[in-house]
């Protein structure tokens, strides 16, 4: 296998999303592999499945592990859609344990925004202050300044509206509540302009599952900011975290 073709593991309330990503190209060698996340989810049977995943593709090298929470120093401090023992754990240690490789550790939306950012995503040119949105089970974000990441924004839980903002606009609750795209987007636009006035960013890029419907919805959103939708799509995160993992290995 090619020294730079890693694997990149992407972890989510409901599915654990994997493949095998040429470094050097941002593209994905495989297509993409999903499983259902554990339930429960806890770190032990969450990490057996990402082990199990890492023999079936056959990779070697580094690993990258984006995961739904804060990721200080290699520690998950938050849990957001999964089990709550996964607070303080050390996920990337534990995984390297049982695959025997070094593994990279990292924030879910922070490892989408790499892939927008570095392997020719929708803010590969991008200066300023660039802010990437996935739309999902929750909301996630990843801030960066001339290129430079901002870990764990977690915007997703700003207040809105006297609540976590994913719990009003996330992509899940369009679907639970049954709101058509107008409706939904509204609550987006309003979301977007609470961003807008705390930053200024110069791009807004959107992704997570929502975005594979960007063409139905895309014309409704507004902002003082440009979209974009995000280029790589539902595998952002195995994509950026696959690179997250190789720029470790160049330190």
């Amino acid at each position: 296998m090619a020294d730079t073709i890693l694997l990149g593991l992407d972890v989510g309330g409901s599915s654990i999303k994997a493949g095998l990503v040429d470094t050097g190209r941002g593209s994905l060698t495989t297509p993409l592999h999903s499983v259902p996340t554990p339930a429960p989810s806890t770190p032990e049977a969450v990490l057996q499945a990402c082990a199990r995943i890492d023999g079936e593709l056959g990779s070697a090298g580094p690993v990258g592990l984006a995961f739904p929470s804060v990721v200080q120093a290699g520690i998950a401090r938050t849990a957001a859609n999964v089990d709550k023992s996964w607070i303080g754990f050390a996920g990337g240690t534990r995984l390297s344990q049982l695959i025997g490789r070094p593994v990279v550790f990292l924030n879910d939306a922070d490892a989408a925004g790499v892939a927008e950012i570095s392997a020719g995503g929708a803010g590969k040119d991008a200066q300023g202050v660039v802010m990437l949105l996935t739309f999902g089970t929750g909301i996630g974000s990843a801030l960066f300044v001339d290129g430079e990441l901002v870990p764990n924004t977690e915007l997703g839980h700003l207040e809105f509206h006297g609540r976590d903002a994913e719990l009003s606009a996330s992509a899940r609750v369009r679907t639970e509540e049954r709101l058509d795209w107008a409706s939904w987007c509204a609550r987006v636009n309003e979301y977007l302009a609470r961003l807008h006035a705390l930053f200024w960013p110069d791009l807004f890029i959107l992704g997570g599952s929502i975005s594979e419907d960007f063409d139905q919805f895309g014309q409704l959103l507004e902002s003082p900011a440009p979209i974009r939708r995000a280029a790589h799509g539902a595998q952002a995160g195995v994509v950026g975290a696959a690179f997250a993992a190789a720029r470790q290995r160049r330190r």
